[in-house]
């Protein structure tokens, strides 16, 4: 595709400055927390993220992200995601990777402070190559202490959307 260029937008927060302050551990990475719906608007869309470890004693886990999808125009969602950014504990890690794409999977250590990140992952292609009509994203933890509490340190997500020139 010669001369095909990408025009990519400007990033946007997935979260809330404090939604992800102090979220708690999950040991089977099922608890954790939903962003609010997105209504895709691009033809692609780049997802990042950076997140901050406790600032006394974290213990070495993971931490996950997923997206997940409306399953039609309603929307309605599945388990028990609502499009709303709360507190979520999917029913089992079964239902959780029957119904989230993974994005990201962190291996975190014992640094207190530190700070992780996962690079951009294009969302399309984890959906066939089409993006979604409406999405979010779930993230959960489980280095047993909460994520940073420090006003907006806790971490967020990212996503660049990108539109294709005709």
């Amino acid at each position: 595709m010669a001369g095909f260029i990408p025009i990519y937008g400007a990033s946007i927060a997935v979260f809330g400055s404090t939604d992800l302050d102090g979220l708690a551990t999950s040991s089977t990475l099922v608890a954790g927390r939903e962003s609010d719906v997105i209504t895709n608007t691009a033809n692609d869309v780049l997802l990042a993220g950076r997140f901050k470890a406790n600032n006394t004693a974290p213990t070495a886990g993971q931490i996950a992200v997923y997206v997940g999808a409306a399953l039609n125009d309603t929307p309605t969602y599945p388990d028990v995601f609502d499009g709303t950014s709360s507190a979520e504990t999917v029913t089992s890690a079964a239902i959780r990777n029957s119904i989230l794409k993974h994005v990201a999977t962190i291996e975190t250590d014992t640094t207190a402070n530190r700070v992780y990140e996962f690079a951009p992952v294009n969302i399309a292609a984890l959906f066939g190559g089409v993006m979604p009509e409406k999405w979010w994203v779930f993230v959960a933890h489980s280095m047993v202490q909460a994520l940073n509490a420090t006003a907006s340190a806790g971490g967020q997500c990212w996503y660049t959307p990108i539109t294709y020139p005709a």
